[in-house]
C-alpha cells in the first residue's frame, strides 16, 4: 500500500534520495586533478585541513563536504520516518549545501593553490566527481522542494537567485579586498581591509568621491520632488477632467515616450549650452522636470480606481478641485505617491548617459555613475578597481535601504495601477 503523508508529495521522495546518495558517491570518486594525481573530495578535504598553507576560503570545501553528509543522514531519517517538519529541515540544509557546492567553482583556485595541490589551478582541473556532485546537489534540492510541494516557481527562483547572488557577492568581496589590481584570478580575497572605503572619502584622495555622492544626492532629491509633483498633477488632471483634445494629448505623450531619450541628447545639450546651463547640476534637474509629465501612465491608472463619487460629494460640500486633490485624493494615494517617489529617485540616482555627455571633463560636477565609470578607464582600472567596488557598495546602500523600507507601498502602487 502506498504511503501517504498529508502536506507532502511522496512521488518525488525516492528521486530526492537517489540524488543525495549519488552526491555522496561523487565524494568518493575522482574530484580534482592535483600534482599528486586525481583525488576524491574526502581526501582533498583532509589534505587541505592538514596542509600548512590554508586559504581563508577552505571552509567552503569543508562545509560542502559536511553538509552533503548531513543531508544524506536527513535523507535516511526521512526514509524511516517521513514528516513535514523533517522534510522542511532537509530542504533548508540541502539549499545551503547547494550554495557551498556552487561556491567551490569560484573558490577552488584559492583553496588548492594555497594548499599546494596545484601550481596553477583552473576549473578544468575539476574532475567528474565535482561536476556530477554539483548536478546532483541541485537535482536533490529540486526533488525535495517537489516533495514539500514548494511552488515550482520558487524552484526556478531559488536556482536563479543563487546565480544572481554571485556578481553582487563579487563586488562586495572586491570592495573589502586588500590585494590591489583588476584581475586576481580567485573569488575569495586573501586579505580583507577597510582602506578602500577610507580612500574614497580621504582628504588626500585624488578622487572627489564625496563630492560626487553629494552631487548625486542633490540631483536625486530635487528631481524626485519636482518630478513627483508634476507627474501627480498631470495624472490627476487627465484622470478627473474632460477637455477637448484630451485623448489626442495623451496619445502624443505616449508616442513621444516610445522614442529613446538619447535621440535628443545633442539637441538638448546645445540648448543648455546656449542658455549657459551646460556642465551644471541644474541642467539635470531642469531636463528631468521637462520630460516628467510623460510618466503619467501608472499614477493615472491608480487615480482612475478612486471612485468619482468621492469628488462629487466634496464638490457638493463646496470644495475646489485643488482642495479635493490635496485633502482627499493624495491621502488616499499613499502607495502610488511612494511608487512615484521611489521611481524618480532611482532614475536620477543611477542616470549615466546624459550626465556623461553633459559634464565632459568637469570632474567637480560628476555624479557617482559618471565618476565610477571614469575609474574603469583602462589607464586607471588596475589602480582603482577595489575603490570602484567600494564606491559601488556605498552607492547601493541608500537604494537598498530605501527600497526595503518602501517595498510594501511600491507593490501596492503597482497593483492599483493594474486594476485601473
Amino acid at each position: 500500500m502506498k504511503k501517504v503523508v498529508i502536506g507532502l508529495n511522496l512521488d518525488f521522495h525516492l528521486k530526492a534520495l537517489i540524488g543525495i546518495f549519488a552526491s555522496v558517491i561523487c565524494m568518493f570518486v575522482s574530484f580534482v586533478k592535483s600534482e599528486y594525481g586525481y583525488m576524491n573530495m574526502i581526501s582533498t578535504c583532509m589534505y587541505v585541513l592538514t596542509s600548512d598553507g590554508k586559504s581563508k576560503a577552505y571552509f567552503i570545501l569543508l562545509l560542502a563536504t559536511v553538509l552533503t553528509i548531513i543531508s544524506a543522514v536527513l535523507g535516511v531519517i526521512s526514509l524511516v520516518k517521513t514528516t513535514v517538519p523533517g522534510m522542511k529541515i532537509w530542504q533548508y540544509v540541502q539549499g545551503v549545501n547547494v550554495v557551498f557546492w556552487t561556491l567551490l567553482l569560484f573558490a577552488g583556485k584559492s583553496i588548492y593553490e594555497k594548499a599546494g595541490l596545484s601550481g596553477t589551478f583552473l576549473n578544468k582541473n575539476y574532475s567528474f566527481g565535482m561536476w556530477f556532485g554539483l548536478f546532483f546537489a541541485y537535482f536533490t534540492l529540486v526533488m525535495i522542494m517537489r516533495v514539500t510541494q514548494t511552488n515550482v516557481g520558487y524552484i526556478a527562483l531559488t536556482i536563479l537567485g543563487i546565480i544572481w547572488l554571485f556578481p553582487i557577492l563579487w563586488i562586495v568581496l572586491t570592495a573589502f579586498r586588500a590585494e590591489q589590481g583588476y584581475y586576481v584570478g580567485y573569488f575569495i580575497p586573501h586579505g580583507f581591509t577597510l582602506d578602500n572605503f577610507k580612500n574614497l572619502f580621504s582628504n588626500q584622495s585624488v578622487l572627489p568621491f564625496g563630492k560626487w555622492w553629494v552631487n548625486t544626492m542633490i540631483v536625486a532629491v530635487c528631481s524626485c520632488v519636482i518630478n513627483t509633483l508634476i507627474i501627480l498633477a498631470t495624472s490627476y488632471v487627465l484622470s478627473r477632467t474632460r477637455f477637448r483634445g484630451r485623448k489626442g494629448f495623451m496619445n502624443v505623450l505616449m508616442i513621444i515616450g516610445m522614442f529613446p531619450g538619447f535621440m535628443s541628447l545633442i539637441a538638448v545639450y546645445n540648448i543648455l549650452k546656449g542658455i549657459g546651463l551646460n556642465q551644471s547640476l541644474m541642467a539635470l534637474i531642469v531636463v528631468g522636470a521637462a520630460g516628467a509629465a510623460m510618466g503619467y501612465h501608472v499614477s493615472k491608472g491608480f487615480f482612475d480606481t478612486i471612485p468619482k463619487a468621492v469628488d462629487e460629494a466634496a464638490i457638493i460640500d463646496g470644495a475646489s478641485r485643488f482642495q479635493i486633490f490635496t485633502h482627499i485624493t493624495l491621502p488616499l494615494s499613499k502607495s502610488i505617491i511612494v511608487y512615484t517617489v521611489l521611481g524618480n529617485f532611482l532614475g536620477a540616482w543611477s542616470d549615466y548617459i546624459f550626465p556623461s555627455m553633459l559634464f565632459g571633463d568637469k570632474q567637480s560636477s560628476y555624479t557617482v555613475a559618471v565618476g565610477l565609470y571614469w575609474l574603469t578607464d583602462f589607464k586607471r582600472i588596475d589602480t582603482y578597481y577595489t575603490q570602484f567596488a567600494a564606491g559601488a557598495v556605498v552607492v547601493a546602500i541608500p537604494i537598498v535601504i530605501l527600497f526595503i523600507w518602501l517595498q510594501r507601498f511600491y507593490v501596492e502602487g503597482l497593483s492599483g495601477s493594474v486594476k485601473g
